[in-house]
């Protein structure tokens, strides 16, 4: 539903997008990651039809962004960091407004803003003035907004920026709803936690190029090395074998399987395994014949947040 090639744009000498590649297809959420000032909202916005291209192509829901502009943003949900709120006006008046806008009844406005109302926790406030709203409130309303013409398409820019926890999750839970209806996301967001929960692929982008794309588990390999995994051990590994000989051992036992061994202390190795399921099973067996027991071998946990730093690189001010 949403294909980019080689999409980029230039404002006079500064290059704010940069032959960007990219598809989403039907179903799919992909979250969109950099820095501020990398080129998302610039992304965002030409993927709407709001800026054209300098070069590059993009189809959104089928249709040119360049030559068929109004039909994309009809495909379109956006989402903006700040959407711009009448505060004058109930939230019912204001999606009413906007509703009319994309050509629907008043009567499926309404139906449509109060079940967006309820699925988002706010039963009972689309009468209220929206300047009467939290913040957070305010930030569904601008979802809600983005969601009721129907689209095929949603562009979100920060969904749950400044949403309490529970909000935020209604909000989270809202958007995999969307997801399931065969709807195409794109999520810009500097939550990596909720990155990580909601998308199906990562694309990640630094002064205007994408710099990295894939599914969370690929990324991590890709970018961090092999799976890693500790091995908590009954007893210390130089307590019968010495500190030499254990050490010895080890390094042979390490390349008899093919994996990187790490003793982290007396008791704990790190293990790094291409294979887990063909090499943890024959570590297990090693480390018993050595006469070590293994009391827990678990997967260390390798986050979104190590792979985003290694793929956007070190701030250029940063000591």
């Amino acid at each position: 539903m949403i294909e980019a090639d080689n999409l980029s744009k230039q404002f006079d000498d500064f290059a704010a997008v940069s032959d960007l590649s990219l598809a989403v297809g039907g179903g799919e959420l992909l979250a969109l990651l950099g820095p501020n000032g990398a080129g998302k909202t610039t992304t965002v916005r030409m993927l709407s039809a709001i800026l054209r291209p300098t070069r590059g192509t993009a189809r959104v829901n089928g249709h040119d962004v360049a030559r068929a502009p109004e039909q994309v943003r009809r495909s379109v949900g956006l989402l903006t960091e700040h959407p711009g709120l009448y505060a004058r006006m109930s939230g019912l008046e204001y999606l009413s407004f906007y509703g009319q806008l994309y050509g629907l009844s008043r009567p499926a406005i309404r139906e449509r803003a109060l079940r967006l109302y309820e699925r988002f926790g706010m039963r009972g406030e689309a009468n209220r003035r929206l300047g009467d709203y939290s913040k957070g409130m305010r930030q569904k309303v601008g979802l809600i907004r983005a969601m009721l013409h129907d689209p095929a398409v949603l562009l979100l820019d920060e969904p749950t920026s400044a949403m309490d926890p529970l909000s935020a999750r209604l909000v989270r839970e809202a958007i995999a709803t969307v997801r399931a209806d065969r709807r195409a996301v794109i999520l810009c967001t500097h939550n990596l936690a909720e990155a990580e929960e909601l998308a199906d692929r990562i694309a990640i982008i630094s002064r205007g190029r994408l710099v990295a794309l894939g599914t969370p588990e690929a990324l991590k390999q890709q970018l961090l090395g092999k799976p890693l995994f500790e091995v908590l051990l009954d007893r210390a590994v130089n307590q019968d074998l010495g500190v030499m000989a254990a050490a010895e051992e080890l390094d042979r036992l390490a390349g008899a399987i093919g994996v990187t061994l790490m003793p982290t202390s007396a008791d704990r190795l790190r293990v790094q395994a291409s294979d887990p399921i063909r090499d943890n099973p024959r570590l297990i067996a090693g480390l018993q014949g050595l006469g070590l027991g293994v009391v827990a071998l678990c997967p260390v946990a390798q986050s979104l947040e190590e792979v985003y730093l290694r793929a956007v690189g070190e701030p250029e001010d940063a000591n």
